[in-house]
């Protein structure tokens, strides 16, 4: 590079960059040590994997567990990401992942007979949901084998 010409601020580079990537299409939303276990959770969680996003909102709120109160909250900000953040359209959107992962454990002691104590472990959880566009993941499909054919 000329000692006379001068270099493009990094900013730039990363805002050009940034502007030829492809559009997102998925959005993601994660809660953090929630006072649950986890193994409580994962039944809600299975339930809505791979359905609408109406559908799992639903399913969520006629349930009785409490892990399905923590999973809608997280739900409803995952939509919020993905309709804020990345533009997506909040009716094609559906549950691509979502796991309920071991968070620390709280060690509480608990009397027992004779001046005893045995260990109580209280479990949190931290839950992740990701959710999809499915009309921009069919077209980016449409793309890759229209690609593919071509090649051949």
């Amino acid at each position: 590079m000329p000692k006379n010409e001068k270099r493009q601020k990094r900013s730039i580079f990363h805002r050009m960059r940034k502007a030829s990537e492809a559009a997102p299409i998925e959005a993601r939303a994660v809660g953090r040590y929630l006072p649950i276990s986890p193994y409580k959770v994962r039944p809600v969680l299975n339930a809505i994997r791979g359905k609408n996003v109406d559908e799992a909102l639903q399913l969520l709120e006629f349930s009785t567990t409490k892990g399905a109160r923590f999973v809608e909250k997280i739900l409803n900000s995952a939509i919020a990401n993905a309709e804020n953040n990345f533009s997506l359209n909040v009716d094609s959107l559906y549950v691509a992942k979502c796991t309920a992962d071991d968070g620390p454990r709280l060690k509480r002691m608990n009397p027992m007979a004779r001046g005893r104590a045995s260990l109580r472990l209280k479990r949190q959880s931290h839950i992740t949901i990701v959710v999809r566009d499915r009309s921009k993941e069919n077209f980016e499909k449409e793309e890759m084998t229209a690609n593919e054919s071509e090649v051949q």
